[in-house]
Formats: C-alpha cells, sequence, structure tokens
C-alpha cells in the first residue's frame, strides 16, 4: 500500500506559477473574445423600452426572442439571404477552380518562370482595395451586359461581386494550393504520364481528389470571407433589392431612429450560416490548413 502511495507521489508533478499564468491568460483571452458576442445576444434578447429606461447594464425584467423575430422579417432576409447565396457559392466555386489549376501547373511542372507566375497571383492579394475602388468603379459603369445583366452593366449585379471576389481571393488560394500539391509524390505523375494520361487527367482525376484536405480548408475560409464581406457590395452595389445580407442589415437602421437592440439581433442571425459551414468543416479546415503549411 505504502508503495503505491510513493509511485503516484512521484507520478504527481507540481503545478508550475508559469502555467497557472498561461491557464489564466488563455481563459482571459477566451473571455475577450467571447464578451462582444455574449453582450450582443444580452442586449438582443431584451426589448429596447427596457434598455432606454434602465441602461444596458442592468438586470433585464423580459427576455424574449421578438427582436429576432422582428429582425428577420422587417429586414426581409430571406431575400438578402438568397442573393448573398447567389454571390457566394459561384464565387468559391470559380476561385477553388482558377486557383487550382494555377497551382497545379506551378506545382508539377518544372518551367523557368513558374515561381514569377505564381508571385503575380500572389501578388494581387497585397494592393488594397481601396487603392484600385475609383478606376475599378468607373471600369463597372462602361462595362455593359445587356441581357446579361439586371442592370444592363457589370456595375450593379452579383455577376460583378463574383467576379472581384474571385480576382482577389484566387491568389492567396493558389499560393496554398501550390504549397499543398508539392507535398504529392511525383510518381504518381510520372506514372501517369507513362500510362499515357493528358494533362487534365493528371489534373482532374488524379491531383485533385487529393486536394481535399486543402480544398475544404480553403472553401471554408472563402465562404467566411466573401459572406462577411461589406466593401464591394456596398460600392459596386447601388440597388438595395440586390444588396447581400450584410449590406442589407442597414435596412434596419431608421432616418430618425435605431434600435441597437435590433440590429443586435439582425447581426446574430447573419452569423448563424457562417457558423454552420464552419462546424461541418472545421476538421477539414484544421487538417488542410496543417498539412499545407508544412512543407512550402
Amino acid at each position: 500500500m505504502s508503495t503505491s502511495t510513493a509511485t503516484l507521489g512521484k507520478q504527481r508533478t507540481p503545478i508550475r506559477p508559469a502555467r497557472i499564468l498561461l491557464h489564466l491568460f488563455l481563459a482571459g483571452a477566451a473571455l475577450s473574445w467571447l464578451a462582444p458576442l455574449l453582450w450582443a445576444m444580452y442586449s438582443a434578447l431584451r426589448p429596447y423600452s427596457e434598455t432606454s429606461e434602465k441602461g444596458y447594464v442592468s438586470w433585464p425584467d423580459t427576455l424574449n426572442f421578438d427582436n429576432f423575430t422582428n429582425a428577420f422579417t422587417q429586414s426581409e432576409m430571406s431575400h438578402y439571404f438568397a442573393n448573398t447565396l447567389v454571390i457566394a457559392v459561384p464565387a468559391v466555386l470559380l476561385t477553388l477552380f482558377l486557383s487550382s489549376m494555377v497551382a497545379f501547373y506551378v506545382a508539377r511542372f518544372d518551367f523557368r518562370l513558374n515561381l514569377a507566375l505564381l508571385l503575380i497571383f500572389t501578388a494581387g492579394n497585397l494592393l488594397p482595395q481601396q487603392v484600385i475602388i475609383t478606376p475599378l468603379y468607373r471600369l463597372y459603369l462602361l462595362i455593359d451586359l445587356p441581357g446579361i445583366t439586371m442592370s444592363g452593366k457589370l456595375y450593379d449585379s452579383a455577376l460583378g461581386l463574383v467576379l472581384i471576389h474571385v480576382a482577389f481571393q484566387s491568389g492567396f488560394c493558389a499560393f496554398v494550393l501550390s504549397n499543398y500539391m508539392k507535398m504529392l509524390p511525383h510518381e504518381l505523375t510520372e506514372a501517369a504520364l507513362v500510362d499515357g494520361a493528358s494533362v487534365w487527367r493528371l489534373y482532374w482525376q488524379i491531383t485533385l481528389p487529393l486536394c481535399k484536405p486543402a480544398m475544404a480548408a480553403l472553401a471554408t475560409l472563402l465562404s467566411i470571407w466573401i459572406y462577411n464581406d461589406f466593401f464591394w457590395a456596398l460600392v459596386l452595389i447601388s440597388t438595395g433589392e440586390n444588396m447581400p445580407i450584410t449590406s442589407a442589415l442597414n435596412n434596419l437602421s431608421g432616418q430618425y431612429f435605431t434600435d441597437p437592440n435590433l440590429i443586435a439581433a439582425g447581426a446574430l442571425i447573419t452569423a448563424v450560416p457562417v457558423l454552420i459551414v464552419y462546424f461541418l468543416l472545421q476538421r477539414q479546415f484544421v487538417s488542410g490548413l496543417t498539412l499545407g503549411a508544412n512543407k512550402g
């Protein structure tokens, strides 16, 4: 009995002060990140009449989901969710398709300008959006698309937002996918070439299926970035009915009065699809980014 007790005593390691400080720091960081979300939830559950009378830092008398119901109906969120879906889904698919083709060519073929080509695509992400907004705005106004878009122009159309998202996100995706594809054994490509496989078959049937973890990780990131976009939609869309969900939250603000509790409820509703996408692809997201960063 004494021997087993002594063995357990030896196995126990003393808790070091540094570890306690680390856990306190992590707990504080987690609370600091969760505090705005919890405060928005607390405000959204309270009626505006109560907070205007007692203040936001007060004990609630009423907690209900009326603000969530009113936010969903007053702002016509179902319509703007559909607008966002029309923009986000094609933009994500096109970005992954085009960037994977560039990454495949750069990673699986050796030629003199492959690194320069990858740098050109990646450099597009280094250019601030605000720098090109004026010439891009004028360009969108000049491009006529009669019969293709409702406005007859590239401006004020979902197609215009899809194209700008594809242009700005392709560089990052090509960079990540090229690093991931470099990890794949070159023997696969050589064996397929010996068997007479074409370049398209090498890309579509051999390389691309092996990149599913990286593609899932990038799909998660792209979905979040494009869904949360506010800048491009605000500048390149003028008709309120064509706005995506983030820009449409402005419908909850009146000309002379704004209900902060109602806006908090609307913001929480808009965050639900992003959370669903992240939790569905969480495992692929973590594994894909980790594997893609192990080797450059």
